[in-house]
């Protein structure tokens, strides 16, 4: 199937290793020119090198700490000479610490609803009027199944994903008569770093080694097993093309049938 992806552009937050790398590298095959952003710079210079390699693209690449809100803003201001324009914007980021909903810390709350909602909002500010002006313009943001189904222990992932997603979806109504769309994927467990992290805490925490919790959460999962970073990357690569046109406002589960509900 041909995409008609050839010579966009997509900025990509998080896109140096695990779910954001497997969407730069999905979009980079496709002929997308990616922008990665992240924490790292090491892992952005191994990244860009890796996907320049396998595609042929030379992805542009900017070190950004987004809990930290003035090096948010000099990321945006040097965007501005990067990456002019934009066509994609890939909201995806780490998930924050694990906690419940009682005892509530404001200053956390503070900080990651600063960290998890606001890049992606401000990103989306300064590229959204090219898009609209050219008719064309994809905003994907990369959330989770907990704001269908939340979680245990992972409150402020699920409330702010969620508040997230209805910023994305109110959104999606705004600009949907400009050429742009606005969707939300939701990713069941995959093979990343966060993944195996907060499954470690978990075993650790319930008394049984790292496998016999990875097999239980297996079972949970009717295709019986945990998803390939690119299996997502197919699905966000689709969503950024033309072909995804009739597609926004809506949140898309890619879970291997995990989820209960619709």
């Amino acid at each position: 199937m041909e995409l008609h992806l050839q010579g966009r552009s997509a900025i990509i937050m998080g896109g140096s290793r695990g779910l954001g790398l497997a969407i730069a590298r999905s979009l980079a095959r496709e002929g997308v020119r990616p922008c990665l952003l992240a924490r790292d710079e090491n892992r952005l210079r191994q990244a860009a090198h890796d996907l320049a390699a396998e595609s042929g693209i030379t992805p542009h690449w900017y070190a950004v700490d987004f809990s930290e809100p003035n090096s948010v803003q000099t990321c945006l201001n040097a965007l501005r000479d990067i990456v002019p324009e934009t066509d994609i914007i890939i909201g995806n980021g780490g998930g924050p610490p694990l906690g419940p909903a009682t005892a509530c810390d404001p200053a956390l709350w503070q900080k990651e609803t600063a960290t998890m909602l606001l890049p992606v909002m401000q990103m989306t500010d300064q590229y959204l009027p090219g898009m609209r002006q050219r008719q064309f313009g994809r905003i994907i943001m990369v959330s989770s199944t907990s704001i269908v189904e939340p979680i245990p222990n992972l409150v402020l992932s699920s409330a702010l994903r969620s508040a997230l997603a209805s910023w994305g979806k109110t959104l999606a109504r705004e600009v949907a008569h400009d050429g742009v769309t606005v969707n939300t994927l939701l990713p069941g467990r995959f093979e990343t770093d966060r993944i195996t992290s907060l499954n470690a805490i978990r075993a650790e925490k319930a008394g049984i080694p790292l496998s016999e919790f990875r097999r239980q959460k297996e079972d949970g999962i009717p295709i019986g097993r945990y998803g390939q970073p690119e299996e997502l990357g197919h699905m966000a690569t689709f969503l950024a093309s033309p072909l995804a046109a009739y597609i926004t406002g809506t949140c898309i589960p890619v879970d291997g049938g995990l989820l209960h509900g619709f």
